[in-house]
């Protein structure tokens, strides 16, 4: 069988962008078998110049070059694109629009396994944009009818904190595997049936085994997501 090609806009971090391509290629190798991997292409930008931009006046240009990307890979011969982070779906409306070809919304991903597992009310850890603004929950509440938890303010930073300095500099620290986790556990006891990792790289850091509630990983749930569509889209 054949499959549609992926594209992918990486680099935010590129840490993660491996774990993309990996899980991509694992998931195509295990539906195929054989040989098989995944068609895909990687549009992978200097994450220091986008991180430099995500302050209030420098979000249109990050739209602008997210879209550059975008259209880069549509060009390239891409059939879908996914945007290889939680945070840069801030601008996900905006990027689709400026491209002929579906955008895989990292939400959407997240929202149906939450869905599917049968959860009502999960916790969710990303960057503080994540966390703090409507892109994201609005989505999963308004499409998924999910209540989503977040920290409150000085776990926000906390969580914020480590993504910047270590994850996204592939430093996988013991002490602040306990601060999530002492985090996850606190959302738990306010309700929380399962907890989102709305970051990239947090699947990095925590594991299934560290919280006794499902652990729903964006970077995973994107990835697979991002398969079943490129197979399934093939055989129409």
């Amino acid at each position: 069988m054949s499959m549609k090609t992926i594209g992918l806009i990486g680099g935010m971090s590129w840490e993660s962008s491996i774990e993309y391509y990996r899980i991509i290629n694992e998931a195509t190798q295990s539906r195929l078998g054989g040989l098989h991997s995944a068609r895909s292409i990687m549009f992978s930008v200097d994450f220091a110049e986008i991180e430099a931009l995500m302050h209030p006046d420098g979000w249109e240009e990050i739209s602008r070059e997210l879209s550059r990307a975008a259209r880069a890979l549509e060009q390239a011969g891409s059939d879908l694109i996914l945007i290889c982070t939680n945070t840069m779906h801030k601008l996900a409306d905006q990027v689709q629009d400026r491209i002929g070809i579906p955008l895989l919304h990292i939400a959407d991903a997240a929202g149906n396994a939450v869905q599917a597992a049968g959860l009502n009310a999960v916790g969710l850890l990303g960057t503080r944009f994540t966390m703090e603004e409507d892109f994201y929950r609005e989505r999963l509440k308004q499409n998924y009818g999910l209540e989503v938890l977040t920290p409150d303010k000085e776990e926000m930073a906390l969580v914020d904190d480590v993504i910047f300095k270590e994850l996204c500099r592939g430093i996988i620290d013991d002490a602040s595997r306990q601060r999530y986790i002492d985090i996850m556990d606190r959302l738990v006891s306010s309700g929380a049936e399962g907890i989102i990792l709305g970051c990239t790289e947090i699947g990095l850091l925590v594991r299934p085994e560290d919280i006794r509630v499902p652990l729903f990983d964006t970077t995973r749930i994107h990835a697979e997501t991002a398969v079943d569509f490129a197979l399934t889209a093939a055989e129409t």
